[in-house]
């Protein structure tokens, strides 16, 4: 599994840390699942937090998992009762990071598998379109679904990022039965480990526990 420890977190794009070499980023609509995938990834009961009150995570948390590796967890986004300027605020920590941070090596989209391509999930696929980095859209909340229905939604939510030619794997996902963890954990660690390596850090970097 993947070794992952809190480290730090940020509210606004300056507070991001300089030690960061290479980091996978995770983001999702507010009730999309994203704490949840982030601890059944991590194996890890209380890595990111979980809350019942969508919208409550509101800064950019870091997870280290290796030397200057990390998995990011971004603000949730598109809570409707979060005051607008609050929302407004979310989105520019988001879009500034995902346009601009250089160590981003991959993008973690979570999807509740029940209602995929959202408008803010196309805005959220828009800001990181044309970094040339890869994308891994998590279907979440899989085990809400008969498998015929989930894989008609892998099936559509596939065509439509061929349609759109963006470099991305799609996977169904469940917390609750860890569907798709073991895929997506292979994902991130491949991300992470190919990220191209300065002289400075060779081979010493690694990713904790195999």
């Amino acid at each position: 599994m993947l070794n992952a420890t809190f480290f730090t977190t940020a509210a606004k794009l300056s507070e991001l840390p300089e030690e960061s070499a290479y980091e996978v980023a995770f983001a999702g609509r507010s009730n999309a699942g994203k704490s949840s995938a982030i601890n059944t990834i991590a194996q890890h009961k209380r890595l990111a937090f979980v809350s019942k009150t969508p919208g409550r995570t509101q800064h950019i948390n870091f997870f280290q998992v290796g030397e200057a590796r990390f998995l990011v967890d971004l603000p949730g986004y598109g809570y409707a009762k979060a005051p607008l300027a609050q929302q407004n605020a979310w989105q520019s920590l988001i879009g500034g990071y995902l346009s601009r941070r250089r160590q981003l090596v991959g993008l973690v989209l979570i999807m509740d598998i029940r209602h995929p391509l959202t408008p803010l999930d196309e805005q959220m696929l828009a800001w990181f379109g044309n970094a040339g980095r890869p994308v891994l859209i998590l279907l979440s909340k899989s085990d809400k679904l008969s498998r015929g229905a989930r894989l008609a939604t892998l099936a559509k939510v596939r065509a439509r990022m061929a349609q759109e030619a963006i470099e991305s794997t799609v996977l169904t996902f469940s917390s609750v039965d860890r569907e798709g963890a073991e895929e997506t954990e292979a994902i991130l660690r491949d991300w992470l480990q190919q990220a191209k390596k300065s002289p400075a850090q060779g081979e010493k970097a690694g990713l904790g526990s195999p």
